[in-house]
């Protein structure tokens, strides 16, 4: 493995913002480290970093343990969601700055600050200065800035937080490629769950200092190891008694346990929309919201209310009408753990013999 984290912890003031954390990272990777605020992302990755020192544990880079490694020496590079430029320094002289730390020559601080002019778009812009630039051409400096020096890890803190929506959705395409053609393993933090999505070849899930899940978006998204990854991932609505349910009433359900239902585990139409009507709840549509590719549905089950998304193509609904709501599957919470469950009533239509 390229990185390894072995059982880390960090305390703050009684505060443990990294609660015996361990996973470990392949070459090349980009990481996506995703949790809610406080939940220790960026404690980690100051840690990784040599910014904070670790109370236990180990880290490894290249099968060396670098706990004691000066910041510096650990061939890190650091990009900040603030940027981090030096507003004196020109475009030219901010990329080359890690390299005029580690006296390289003129020349070779000349071709290394060329190749990433043209890597990074920026080719042009050298002789600017910070204040002339656009937010994403000075991400885009601040990108070749920590790149200059070759790092073995690339780590970079909501480096999109400051730029505007459509800037960094064009941002984060161009950085997925940009690892991609440089193969340098990468760890960035991220509150928005879309972006990690889109860009991470595996996520790391983390709160209250503790690693939840680690795995690629797909994995995670379909497969949530705990309550909170089942939650926090994607939209849900709770359900705090599935066994009320029909076609779940008859689950081995724990006692008391609640549910998690995600938009599209649930289908919403007029009753000879639903292929099976016999495992179909009544409901009652109660608001409609259009999303742009599709609508979301707000729909009132007995005492619960769900959501669901219906095509556009489909025959319109109204607030107010009546419908049937098919659930065709929840997560059921129970002990801090995730567990899926089918909807026992749905059985295969029978074949059509023509």
């Amino acid at each position: 493995m390229h990185i390894e984290v072995r059982n880390i912890s960090k305390t703050f003031h009684g505060h443990k913002a990294v609660d015996n954390v361990s996973f470990s990272i392949e070459r090349g990777k980009l990481i996506g480290l995703l949790g809610p605020s406080g939940g220790g992302k960026s404690t980690l990755l100051r840690i990784l970093a040599g910014l904070e020192t670790p109370d236990s544990g180990d880290i490894f880079i290249n099968g060396k343990r670098v706990n004691d490694v000066q910041p510096q020496l650990r061939g890190i590079g650091f990009v900040f969601q603030n940027y981090a430029l030096f507003k004196h320094m020109n475009v030219f002289d901010n990329i080359a700055f890690g390299l005029t730390i580690r006296k390289a020559s003129k020349a070779e601080i000349k071709t290394r600050v060329g190749e990433l002019l043209d890597l990074t778009g920026l080719r042009g812009f050298e002789h600017r200065y910070p204040h002339q630039l656009s937010g994403g051409q000075r991400q885009r400096v601040a990108f070749a800035r920590a790149l200059a020096p070759k790092p073995d890890l690339l780590l970079l803190d909501e480096p999109f937080a400051a730029i505007d929506a459509k800037v960094r959705k064009e941002l984060r395409t161009w950085l997925k490629q940009l690892i991609g053609t440089l193969g340098i393993t990468s760890i960035f933090v991220t509150h928005d769950q879309d972006e990690a999505v889109e860009v991470a070849d595996e996520m790391l899930i983390v709160q209250k200092g503790r690693l939840e899940q680690q795995g690629s978006p797909v994995h995670i998204y379909t497969d949530p190891q705990t309550a909170f990854v089942a939650g926090f991932i994607g939209h849900s609505t709770v359900v705090e008694q599935p066994e009320s349910l029909r076609g779940f009433g008859g689950s081995s359900l724990t006692a008391g346990a609640k549910a998690l239902i995600r938009p599209e585990f649930v289908e919403v139409g007029r009753e000879r929309e639903i292929p099976f009507p016999s495992a179909a709840e009544k409901g009652k549509v109660r608001h409609i919201f259009f999303r742009g590719a599709h609508l979301e549905l707000d729909v009132e089950v007995g005492s619960n209310r769900l959501s669901a998304h219906r095509s556009l193509d489909q025959e319109p609904l109204q607030p107010g009408d009546e419908v049937s709501v098919l659930i065709h599957r929840l997560y059921v919470i129970s002990d801090e753990s995730a567990t899926i469950v089918e909807n026992p009533l749905k059985v295969d239509p029978l074949p059509v013999h023509i």
